[in-house]
């Protein structure tokens, strides 16, 4: 069960945070791409807690570390970790996918922390690379991390983008895959299996971490530490989609839920450790 967290762990207040705003934004009628977002609360937790120099939308562009989140369809969890640090008012999060609002269904780039328009599945991991081969080549030092969706990598896109960033050794670029299984037909493997990913992924040239999405430990311990020279990082987090929303857990209609005010109050309880 969640809990809150203590207040010393930047990382682990964080991820509360951004579960309990993506909660509150499913009431939107337009729904929220709810399983999405929650699985991937727990890296943008220790990502934007701990990981990434400067955060997102402070500083002189080109400087710090770059994150796009490919699988834009999880736009609530990022605009919600964007909230939680300060970046957009809180506040704004009750206008998700409202008419004129900047936080649309997929994210934006005219939003303060998005550097591209994405959720046309395939294309992150690309951007990401040219992100990494722009800062090498203008000297700067900062990092390229991608957030990508499992189901997405049945674009083949993203494998051009894998063999070219290997093929160029581009060490500062990183890619997430957010493995909790399900994609919008149902579960990946019945879809197209992807399994060996990570034998995939090194038979790409890159270097492969395979850890426990929800654990932070893992994701520090992964995304972390220093580079290998010459080879782009994969770390395959292994999730589960609508992690702790009651009726939704890894289940396929998390997609886009909207959930009425029962719901965001059961959430809310088990969220926060209280007897349901």
């Amino acid at each position: 069960m969640l809990t809150q967290a203590p207040p010393e762990n930047t990382a682990a207040r964080l991820a509360v945070d951004i579960r309990r705003k993506v909660i509150e934004m499913s009431g939107s009628p337009n729904g929220v791409h709810i399983g999405g977002s929650m699985s991937i609360a727990d890296l943008l937790a220790v990502l934007y807690g701990e990981v990434l120099r400067q955060p997102a939308g402070e500083g002189p562009p080109g400087e710090g570390d770059y994150l796009i989140l490919s699988k834009g369809q999880a736009s609530a969890a990022l605009y919600a970790a964007l909230a939680a640090t300060g970046v957009i008012p809180e506040a704004e999060c009750a206008t998700y996918a409202e008419e004129d609002s900047r936080l649309g269904g997929h994210p934006m780039k005219r939003l303060p922390g998005v550097e591209f328009s994405t959720g046309a599945l395939g294309h992150g991991l690309s951007l990401g690379l040219g992100v990494a081969l722009a800062g090498r080549r203008y000297g700067h030092d900062g990092r390229a991390f991608v957030i990508l969706g499992d189901g997405e990598l049945q674009e083949g896109s993203n494998w051009e983008a894998a063999m070219a960033a290997s093929h160029l050794g581009a060490d500062n670029l990183t890619a997430i895959v957010d493995r909790n299984g399900w994609q919008i037909s149902g579960r990946t493997e019945d879809c197209m299996s992807l399994e060996p990913l990570a034998d995939k992924w090194a038979s790409f040239g890159w270097r492969v971490r395979t850890i426990d999405g929800h654990d932070h430990d893992h994701i520090r311990q992964a995304l972390g530490g220093p580079a290998e020279p010459g080879r782009p990082t994969a770390v395959i987090a292994r999730t589960i989609k609508a992690r702790g929303v009651p009726g939704l857990h890894d289940t396929k209609k998390s997609h886009a839920a909207t959930l009425d005010e029962d719901a965001r109050r059961l959430a809310l309880a088990v969220l926060d450790g209280e007897p349901v």
